[in-house]
């Protein structure tokens, strides 16, 4: 079984360990201070209630949740968290949560918590997605927005407006599951921020990217300026050969959409 209401992301980043997932749970705070185990969570939608686990994030304000049957979903932790509660769901707690959101000048889509109105913000971090109907909500939950006010004013809802027509989806590139031998030109040395540290993160972007024994239509690609790579001693211009594995996680601020992952044998081609 799927779920239609699923807002699906592009780019998941995954959690480096058991460790990180916890850590980030609490700066969620989804997990109390002194947890030392993930746990399970409830997904609740019009009348609903799915187990689910967070396997990622798309961005510091939306993680990746998924179900039993293996589908992810983009949501805002906050709104997560508020599912957990015993009361969530109920006339009474959607009718409050519209009046707080309007006394406070918020947007008043996300009143409207049992039609899934927070879950917009996953849509919001996955720009790849414009041309999906799946994937670009907000219209749809502006006028359930807008449906809900009239009613509870005593007015008939407007007729649902047509939607645009879809625009054809990208064709998805389909990266091997091993480590490939490649060698790529150094193009540039920049930082990215890390919400979850003081410092931020020295990477690497790479052009002319080649792969042997695969045709794969991969322009740029970015990795880690860790310890390791600092000791080549690389700058812009060199050329490097190593064998690392390729996977879709775009670097942040860049429009750089793979990363190599462990790369090994790395040495400078004169």
């Amino acid at each position: 079984m799927t779920y239609p209401f699923v807002i699906s992301p592009m780019l998941v980043q995954d959690f480096e360990s058991e460790d990180e997932l916890i850590e980030r749970c609490k700066e969620w705070n989804l997990l109390s201070t002194t947890a030392t185990r993930v746990k399970t969570y409830l997904y609740k939608r019009q009348g609903l209630t799915l187990p689910c686990e967070i396997v990622g994030y798309v961005d510091p304000q939306t993680v990746v949740i998924q179900f039993e049957n293996n589908q992810q979903h983009c949501i805002h932790p906050a709104y997560l968290k508020e599912m957990q509660t015993a009361a969530f769901g109920s006339r009474a707690g959607t009718v409050s949560e519209a009046a707080k959101t309007e006394d406070s000048g918020n947007d008043p889509e996300e009143a409207v918590a049992e039609e899934g109105a927070a879950d917009a913000v996953g849509s919001a971090a996955c720009p790849e997605n414009s041309g999906d109907e799946e994937a670009t909500p907000s219209m749809a939950v502006s006028s359930r927005a807008e449906e809900a006010v009239a009613i509870v004013a005593g007015e008939p809802p407007e007729a649902p407006k047509k939607k645009p027509a879809k625009s054809p989806k990208k064709v998805a590139l389909v990266l091997p599951e091993e480590k490939l031998q490649m060698t790529a030109v150094v193009k540039e040395f920049t930082t990215v921020p890390n919400h979850f540290s003081d410092n931020d993160d020295e990477v690497i972007i790479y052009e002319g990217v080649a792969v042997e024994g695969h045709d794969l239509a991969i322009d740029e690609i970015w990795s880690s300026h860790s310890a390791t790579l600092k000791k080549l001693e690389l700058a812009v211009g060199d050329t490097v050969s190593f064998e690392a594995k390729v996977v879709a996680k775009k670097l942040t601020q860049h429009p750089v959409k793979y990363k190599i992952n462990n790369p090994s044998k790395m040495k400078k081609v004169e």
